[in-house]
């Protein structure tokens, strides 16, 4: 898998349930607030830094996944997108990259098309069956609790960019 990595230009992931606990809460005006994990922006900001770039692609329209988004300078965002292969098509075309250099994180059935065609598919802990069963890899951590930190430290180990001159600088 280590190869499979290290070809590795693009991440791109769901957003409920992998960069959040899938949890959405309403409150009783219709604001919406989601639960995501410091670590896994953290993670982002360190493929930034790394020069991989970085896409949401999530079949819910949410401010608040733009307003994240834009906050960890995700490079590209699709959100209310469904089926995703439309958007998925867009960032190998926008990156100007191949299946093979893209790795998709995700949790439930709306992310099957992407996972069957990506080089590296990465479920989260709590992804359904369905997704588990066709991953490359399943994280030890659950969406929204550190899951995307995981599937970053291991592109970015088996390409040689972790380590204290990545975190400590």
């Amino acid at each position: 898998m280590k190869d499979t990595l290290k070809k590795i230009k693009v991440v791109a992931m769901d957003v409920d349930g992998v960069l959040t606990d899938g949890r959405i809460i309403v409150d009783s005006n219709g604001t919406e607030t989601k639960n995501f994990d410091v670590q896994d922006g953290f993670g982002i900001v360190f493929l930034k830094k790394c020069g991989l770039k970085t896409a949401v692609i999530s079949a819910r329209e949410s401010g608040v996944v733009a307003y994240r988004a834009k906050d960890l300078k995700i490079d590209k965002v699709y959100v209310g997108v469904y089926p995703k292969l439309g958007a998925y098509e867009s960032v190998l075309n926008e990156f100007k990259v191949c299946d093979e250099e893209v790795c998709f994180i995700g949790d439930d059935v709306a992310d099957l098309g992407i996972m069957r065609r990506c080089g590296v598919a990465v479920a989260v802990a709590n992804a359904v069956f369905e997704v588990k069963q066709i991953a490359d890899y399943v994280t030890v951590r659950r969406g929204g609790q550190g899951a995307v930190r995981e599937a970053v430290e291991l592109i970015l180990q088996a390409q040689g960019h972790w380590g204290p001159q990545l975190y400590e600088n």
